[in-house]
């Protein structure tokens, strides 16, 4: 699978590292304990078997013209992991910018092989997620070690493609 994301700026990305390491804390499979080098706190945008020829390119050259993004992140979401598990995210508020910017991801994405349903548009909640597989129990403690967290603030201020078959994270817009 090949990936669209937007990364956080340091601040924003500092606060959600610190969530993840509040719920590792608590003993929980948070996203503090994904080792691989290149992970980190991200938005996904799209997700494709392959992207057609030349459109990461042409979606470097969009994100380059709309980052930074102002992002404000809210409340928790719970989706399901394919089992009785859920996973747990933090909400990214869709604004009108974040939204026409998915849309034109995915008008360049066009052709590409096996999109994945919950990313297109009209089916994408946008979030950053915060755990791994929880089972109910677990769901339930994490939702009391995060507490109510306030809105938060801050900015996508770069994008990448992250192929999940070789592990490469390649850079997309501004650098």
């Amino acid at each position: 699978m090949q990936t669209v994301e937007l990364t956080c700026a340091p601040a924003l990305d500092a606060a959600v590292r610190g969530v993840w390491q509040q719920l590792s804390g608590a003993g929980l499979p948070s996203l503090a304990h994904n080792t691989h080098p290149g992970h980190r706190p991200h938005l996904t945008l799209a997700s494709c078997g392959a992207a057609p020829e030349g459109a990461l390119d042409a979606v470097g050259e969009l994100l380059a013209e709309a980052l930074p993004l102002p992002v404000r992140l809210t409340g928790l979401l719970s989706f399901s992991a394919r089992s009785r598990r859920r996973v747990l995210s933090w909400a990214v508020v869709p604004t009108f910018e974040l939204v026409d910017l998915h849309r034109r991801v995915w008008l360049l994405l066009d052709g590409a092989a096996d999109p994945n349903p919950h990313y297109l548009p009209g089916r994408w909640a946008p979030h950053i997620g915060l755990t791994r597989r929880l089972e109910p129990e677990e769901l339930a403690l994490a939702h009391t070690v995060v507490g109510r967290h306030p809105d938060l603030t801050g900015a996508f201020d770069a994008g990448r493609s992250y192929d999940t078959l070789t592990g490469a994270a390649v850079p997309l817009g501004p650098l």
